[in-house]
C-alpha cells in the first residue's frame, strides 16, 4: 500500500505537468532567423551556424574577435534561444583523448566542442533560463519534486514518508554588464516542501515549510554566484497535531527571515564545486542561533548513454548549522537525467537519495535522522 500510495503521488504530479508541456521551439525556425538577422543586419554569412534544442552553436574561426560579443548578444534575444555559443570545433576527435564538452551531431558529421567561450542567455523581462543553476541535492532547493523515504532511524513519525516540492526560480528580468561577458538577474524563489505518513490510514500531513524569498543572481562564464532575501515559517499537519496531544512532543513557533549567498564554479566534464553561507536577521523564536554554512559539488555528464537518452547525475550537498552545533547535514543524490522528457523546458531526474543529519523539515531542525529514498525532480 505505502508504494501504491506513492507511486499515485508521482503520477498525479507528472500527469499535471504534462498538460502544462509546451512545443519545444523549432530548430530549423531559429536556424534561419540567425542566419537572415547575421546577414543583412550585420553582414556577415555564417553558413556553418547550428541549432540545437535551442542553443546556437558559431564555430570560433568563422567570426574576429571585435564581432563575437555583438554577436552573441543579438542572437540571444531571437525567441526560443537558450544560449548562444561559439565555440571551437573539430571535424575528428583525438584518439587518446576526450572532449571537455559533449560530442554533437551537426549536419551529418561527428564533431567535438572543445570550448565554448562566451555564453550568454537571452536578455530582458521574464527571460528563459537561470544564470545559477539549481543545487540538485539540496533538500530546500525551490522546484518540482515526489519523493519516497524510508528512515533507517526512528523518525519523528513513522519510517515511511512521502515528500513533495512545488518551486521555482523566477528571473523577472536579465541584463548585460556594458559590452562584457558578465550578465545579471534578479527575480523571485519560493518553494513549499511537504512531508505525508505514508504508513497512516490517510497518509496524513506531517509537517509544511513554506520558503520565500528575492535573489539577484551573476554569472561571468563558468563562475556564477547567487544571493538571496528570504522567508521561511514550518507548520505542523493537523492529524498529527492531534495524535500528539498527549505526548511530549513541543511545538515550535517557527518563523524567520534572513539572507545567504552561495558561489559555483563549473569545471570542464561537468564538475561544478559551490559554496557560502548565510545568517538570520529576524527569528522566531529568539533563542534560534544565527548562522551557517553550505557547500557541495555536482557531476552533470555531458555524454549520454549509449542505450537510452539519459545523462548520469552524482550531487553531494553539506550543510553546517550554529543551531546544532556545527554539526553536517549529508545529502546525497545519484540518478540520471532524461534529455526527452522535457516539460516547460525542464528536464525529468530520477534521483536515489541518501541524507544523514539534522532533519530539513523546519518542526524538527533538532531531530537526527537519517533515510534512504527515490525521487522524481524536474529541474531546468
Amino acid at each position: 500500500m505505502i508504494f501504491l500510495r506513492f507511486i499515485a503521488l508521482v503520477g498525479i504530479m507528472l500527469s499535471n505537468a504534462a498538460v502544462a508541456q509546451t512545443t519545444p521551439p523549432n530548430d530549423a525556425y531559429i536556424a534561419g532567423y540567425a542566419t537572415s538577422m547575421l546577414r543583412y543586419k550585420l553582414n556577415l554569412d555564417i553558413s556553418s551556424l547550428t541549432v540545437q534544442n535551442g542553443v546556437i552553436i558559431l564555430p570560433e574561426d568563422s567570426l574576429n574577435i571585435s564581432d563575437q560579443l555583438r554577436v552573441v548578444q543579438m542572437l540571444s534575444e531571437i525567441p526560443g534561444v537558450n544560449q548562444v555559443k561559439i565555440a571551437q570545433i573539430t571535424t575528428e576527435l583525438p584518439i587518446a583523448t576526450a572532449p571537455s564538452q559533449p560530442i554533437q551531431q551537426f549536419a551529418d558529421q561527428t564533431v567535438a566542442i572543445t570550448n565554448t567561450d562566451p555564453t550568454l542567455l537571452p536578455t530582458g523581462l521574464l527571460p528563459s533560463g537561470h544564470l545559477f543553476k539549481p543545487l540538485l541535492a539540496d533538500p530546500r532547493w525551490a522546484h518540482f519534486s515526489a519523493s519516497y523515504r524510508h528512515f533507517v532511524n526512528d523518525n519523528f513519525e513513522g519510517r515511511d514518508i512521502g515528500a513533495v516540492s512545488f518551486g521555482e526560480t523566477i528571473p523577472f528580468y536579465r541584463g548585460n554588464f556594458g559590452r562584457s561577458l558578465v550578465q545579471w538577474e534578479a527575480g523571485l524563489q519560493a518553494g513549499v516542501f511537504s512531508d505525508f505518513n505514508l504508513g497512516a490510514p490517510s497518509a496524513d500531513l506531517i509537517n509544511t515549510d513554506f520558503i520565500a524569498s528575492a535573489y539577484s543572481s551573476v554569472r561571468a562564464k563558468q563562475f556564477s554566484a547567487f544571493g538571496r532575501i528570504y522567508h521561511q515559517s514550518s507548520h505542523l499537519g493537523d492529524e498529527f497535531l492531534l495524535r500528539q496531544l498527549n505526548s511530549e512532543f513541543e511545538r515550535i513557533n517557527l518563523s524567520y527571515e534572513g539572507a545567504d549567498l552561495r558561489l559555483s564554479y563549473e569545471f570542464p566534464y561537468g564538475v561544478r564545486l559551490y559554496g557560502g553561507g548565510g545568517g538570520l536577521f529576524h527569528k522566531e523564536p529568539s533563542s534560534l542561533k544565527v548562522w551557517m554554512t553550505q557547500y557541495g559539488i555536482e557531476f552533470r555528464s555531458p555524454w549520454r548513454l549509449d542505450f537510452a537518452p539519459v545523462r548520469p547525475i552524482i550531487a553531494a550537498d553539506f550543510k553546517n548549522f550554529q543551531e546544532n552545533n556545527w554539526n553536517t547535514d549529508v545529502s546525497a543524490r545519484v540518478g540520471v537525467e532524461f534529455d526527452n522528457l522535457q516539460v516547460l523546458g525542464r528536464k525529468l531526474q530520477i534521483l536515489l537519495e541518501y541524507f544523514n543529519g539534522n532533519s530539513p523539515s523546519g518542526q524538527f531542525l533538532r531531530n537526527n535522522v537519517e533515510y534512504i529514498g527515490v525521487g522524481a525532480h524536474y529541474h531546468f
